[in-house]
C-alpha cells in the first residue's frame, strides 16, 4: 500500500506518534521530539485541507523549518481563492498565522467584510492580531476604532491577548492601552490623547493614563496637562499608589520646568510627600543639584541604604504594599 492511499488526518497522527510515542509520563499535548516526517509533510503540502497544512506550519514553526513555512504559506495563500464562506476565510488566515504569515493574513481577510455581528468582532480581532503582529500601525488601530464602532470607552473592557507567560497562560492587555501605542507609533498624539481621555478609568492605572495624556498634551502646546494631571494625583491618592503619587509630581516639576516655570509647587509638594514616606532616595534626588544644599545632600548619600532597608529607596514600595495611610494636608 503505497503513502497516498492512506487518509492525510491517519498519516498526521502516525506522524505524531511515531515522533512522541505516548506513555503514562507523557503529556499528549507536549510538542513532538521530531519533526514532522518528510513524506507525509509532502503529501499534506501536495493534497492537504486547511486543518491539515495548519497541523504543518504548528510543526514547522515549532522546529524552526523555514523552508516548510515558506512552502506552506505559499500553498495557503492559494489554497481558497475568493469568494468563499466566512468559515474557510476564517481558517485560512488562522492557518496563515500559526506559519507566521501575518501579512498573508490580513491580504485573506481582506476578500470579506462580514455585516455587524458575532462573525464581523471575530474578523476585526484577528484582522489586528494580524495587523499588530506586521507592526501594521495604520490596519491595527483601524481594526481597534472599527471594533469600538464609535464608542472608544468600550476598548477599555476589551483584553487582547499579546504573547503567552512561561507557564503558556495568555498575557493579556487592554485594547485601549494597545490603541494608545498604535496612535503613537503613527505620531498622531492627538488622537492618542483622545483615547486616553475615553478610558475613565480610576484609580492606579486611570491616573498613569491621564498623567501621559497630561505629557502629550504639554508637548502639543496644550494647557490642560495641568488639569489631567490634579486629577492624576487625585486618582492616585485615593489608591494609595504613592509610588506613582512621586511619579506624577516629578512629571509635574519636568513640565512645570520645560514651561518655564520655577517648579517651586510641585517640587515642595514632592518632597512633602518623600518625607512622609521616608524616601530618602528622592529626597537626595531632589538636593542633589543644589549648590546651597550640598551638605544635605551628602548626607543623605551617606544615609541611603540596600533598597529593601529602611530609608532605602524602595520605602515607597513598602508603603505601597503596607495598610492604608492617610493622605498628608500639605501634599494636598
Amino acid at each position: 500500500m503505497g503513502i497516498h492511499s492512506l487518509p492525510l488526518t491517519v498519516l498526521l497522527l502516525a506522524a505524531v506518534s511515531q515522533a512522541a510515542p505516548l506513555n503514562s509520563a507523557t503529556d499528549p499535548l507536549a510538542p513532538a521530539r521530531e519533526p514532522m516526517a518528510e513524506l507525509v509533510y509532502r503529501q499534506v503540502l501536495l493534497d492537504g485541507a486547511i486543518p491539515e497544512l495548519n497541523t504543518a506550519c504548528a510543526d514547522a514553526a515549532l522546529f524552526g523549518l523555514n523552508l516548510r513555512l515558506q512552502e506552506l504559506r505559499n500553498r495557503l495563500i492559494d489554497i481558497a481563492p475568493a469568494p468563499q464562506p466566512f468559515e474557510v476565510v476564517i481558517a485560512n488566515a488562522e492557518a496563515l498565522m500559526v506559519c507566521k504569515a501575518p501579512a498573508s493574513t490580513q491580504t485573506v481577510l481582506s476578500r470579506i467584510s462580514p455585516a455587524p455581528g458575532s462573525q464581523r468582532r471575530a474578523w476585526l480581532l484577528l484582522s489586528w492580531q494580524a495587523a499588530n503582529a506586521s507592526l501594521d500601525h495604520a490596519q491595527a488601530a483601524l481594526a481597534l476604532r472599527r471594533l469600538a464602532n464609535g464608542d472608544l470607552t468600550v476598548l477599555n473592557f476589551e483584553q487582547l491577548t499579546v504573547g503567552y507567560g512561561a507557564d503558556g497562560l495568555p498575557l493579556t492587555r487592554a485594547a485601549l492601552d494597545l490603541l494608545v501605542e498604535h496612535e503613537l507609533a503613527l505620531d498622531r498624539s492627538d488622537e492618542a490623547v483622545m483615547v486616553l481621555l475615553a478610558g475613565r478609568e480610576r484609580g492606579a492605572l486611570g491616573a498613569r493614563r491621564l498623567a501621559l495624556a497630561a505629557e502629550l498634551l504639554q508637548g502639543l502646546g496644550n494647557d490642560q496637562h495641568s488639569t489631567l494631571l490634579e486629577s492624576a494625583l487625585d486618582q492616585a491618592a485615593a489608591d494609595q499608589a504613592w509610588g506613582l503619587a512621586e511619579d506624577l509630581l516629578r512629571l509635574q516639576l519636568k513640565l512645570d520646568l520645560a514651561a518655564g516655570g520655577d517648579g517651586l509647587r510641585p517640587r515642595q509638594r514632592l518632597e512633602r510627600l518623600a518625607n512622609r514616606l521616608d524616601d530618602r532616595y528622592t529626597l537626595w534626588e531632589l538636593v542633589r543639584g543644589d549648590l546651597d544644599q550640598q551638605e544635605a545632600a551628602t548626607l543623605l548619600e551617606q544615609e541611603l541604604r540596600s533598597p529593601r532597608q529602611p530609608g532605602g529607596h524602595a520605602a515607597v514600595e513598602a508603603h505601597q504594599s503596607a495598610p492604608p495611610v492617610s493622605v498628608p494636608s500639605e501634599f494636598k
